[in-house]
């Protein structure tokens, strides 16, 4: 599903030249359960943005669902990401003036699926995340819990293989953190591959693997028991 080999990427800042990624080998079989963890500047944000296409590996390769990102062109590419990956956000990413329908349809313009069809696969997807019933209200009228809800549910519209999700919990106390990560192993028990990027411990062990960086390599690739 996912496989990187060597792949390194440095920054300029200023005058310095910054190494956010030194050599990183990696491949996330379909269907697994992967949290990418590491403190500030452990180079996970870099990984989690050229996992996601948004960002390109100044060495090495990387192979998403079997086809070599590089090698293709920008409209393939986004057609690839559009098709492959959905993603989660900490700050959710919703529209304010859309209702959670809406919201959750959005992806869906950028195909050509029929609208009636579109309204009938966000309806189920958002009684998938369990919230059916807040179809109609838009995010100011949601908790933090339900928004992050409709997020999954819009990165779960165009059925991606991957779920990709940045510190998906960064924004929930703690009874909201542990419903979000339970929907998450829901999503997983369905056969979904989900990678989580966060720095916290407790988020991490909700996982079925734990990849941790630390100046830009894995130091450590574990599954937990």
């Amino acid at each position: 599903m996912i496989r990187v080999r060597g792949i390194s990427k440095t920054y300029q800042m200023g005058n310095t030249l910054v190494k956010a990624l030194d050599g990183v080998d990696l491949h996330i079989p379909q269907n697994e359960f992967v949290a990418i963890m590491g403190p500030s500047g452990s180079g996970k944000s870099t990984l989690m943005n050229i996992l996601g296409c948004l960002d390109q590996p100044d060495n090495g390769s990387y192979q998403l669902a079997g086809e070599e990102v590089a090698s293709i062109d920008d409209d393939q590419l986004a057609s690839l990401r559009n098709r492959s990956i959905g993603f989660v956000f900490q700050t959710f990413n919703l529209q304010a003036r859309r209702t959670a329908l809406e919201n959750v349809m959005l992806p869906l313009r950028f195909s050509n699926c029929p609208k009636v069809e579109a309204r009938e696969r966000a309806t189920q997807i958002l009684s998938k995340v369990g919230l059916a019933e807040r179809a109609h209200h838009r995010p100011s009228e949601l908790s933090g819990g339900q928004r992050q809800r409709v997020a999954i549910a819009r990165a779960l519209i165009n059925q991606p293989e991957i779920i990709l999700a940045d510190e998906p919990t960064g924004n929930l106390d703690s009874k909201t953190t542990e419903e979000i990560m339970n929907l998450f192993h829901h999503l997983h028990q369905q056969g979904q591959t989900i990678v989580v990027v966060t720095h916290e411990d407790e988020i991490a062990q909700h996982a079925q693997r734990v990849v941790t960086l630390r100046d830009g390599k894995i130091k450590e690739d574990k599954f937990n028991d």
